[in-house]
Order: structure tokens, then C-alpha cells, then sequence
């Protein structure tokens, strides 16, 4: 809930270009309610702005810290309503399917597949922080599977 990281690309014969990366921050000290509303905003202006094609998410996995994966689940359910509300296609991938399909190896560590982002998208240096650098990872996985591996969600209402 404190980060959450987006990557819009471009992805035409299977040539990735770069549109833009970062992150969503909240403030740890505000209410769940109001930070949920922030990233929610912040999405629907991401959406408005870029208009994607699709949106693609990692699938969530629990630990064992529950809270946080409450919260991971929380952030992700304001992300799916977004994209619901704006009839943008979802698709969800496991970690292990963006390892392989970027690094080609689904148990690589978090560095490689940081590096492989890096070489794959052109960048001259690892995105940073690391949410936008998954998150561009998500995007490389979903253009390289061209939403076939995917889980779709559907999200027609």
C-alpha cells in the first residue's frame, strides 16, 4: 500500500518502447480508506492519460506476514476497479511465468530478472525503485505472452 509500481510500454513486433515508470506513493501515517483513494486516483489518471491497450498485474501470493498481503490485496483490488471502470482488459501472471518469460527462467533471482528488464527495455540503468522495475517486468511478461499465458479477469460488467 506504501508503494505501488506501474510501467506503461509500447509493445509492436516484439520491439518494447518505453512510455513511462514510477511509482504511486502513500503516506504510511494516513488511514487505509485514504490511501486506497489515493492509488485509486492515481491510477484512473494513469489510464486517462496513457489510454493502454490492457493492463497486466502479478498474481498474488501469500507469505507469512498476512497483513501485508491484506494490504497487497487491497492496492490490488482498487487497481482492478480502475481498470473495470474504464474498460481497460486485465490479465494476471504468477511470479514465477514473469521470471521465465523474462529472464527464461522461472526461478531467477530478483536481480537477473532486474538486469534482463533493464537490457530488454534499452534503459541505461535498472529502473528504480524496485516496484517499477517489477512493474515494467509484468509488462515485458505480458507483451512477450501477448496475453495467451495469462489469466484473463474478466472484467466485462
Amino acid at each position: 500500500m506504501a508503494t505501488v509500481g506501474y510501467g506503461i510500454v509500447n509493445y509492436d513486433r516484439n520491439v518494447f518502447r518505453v512510455i513511462q515508470y514510477g511509482v504511486i506513493k502513500t503516506e504510511a501515517g494516513l488511514p487505509a480508506s485514504t490511501r486506497l483513494l489515493e492509488i485509486s486516483n492515481d491510477i484512473g489518471t494513469l489510464i486517462e492519460t496513457y489510454k493502454p491497450d490492457c493492463a497486466a498485474v502479478e498474481e498474488l501470493f501469500f507469505n507469512s506476514n498476512h497483513k501485508t498481503g491484506i494490504q497487497v490485496a487491497q492496492s490490488r483490488g482498487v487497481i482492478l476497479l480502475e481498470c473495470c471502470r474504464r474498460n481497460v482488459p486485465l490479465y494476471e501472471y504468477t511470479p514465477l511465468q514473469v521470471k521465465q518469460a523474462v529472464v527464461g527462467y522461472g526461478r531467477a533471482e530478483k536481480k537477473q530478472v532486474m538486469e534482463m528488464t533493464r537490457l530488454i527495455l534499452k534503459l541505461d540503468k535498472i529502473p528504480k525503485p524496485d516496484d517499477a522495475a517489477d512493474a515494467l517486468a509484468i509488462a515485458i511478461c505480458h507483451g512477450h505472452s501477448s496475453g495467451v499465458q495469462g489469466k484473463h479477469i474478466d472484467n466485462s460488467t
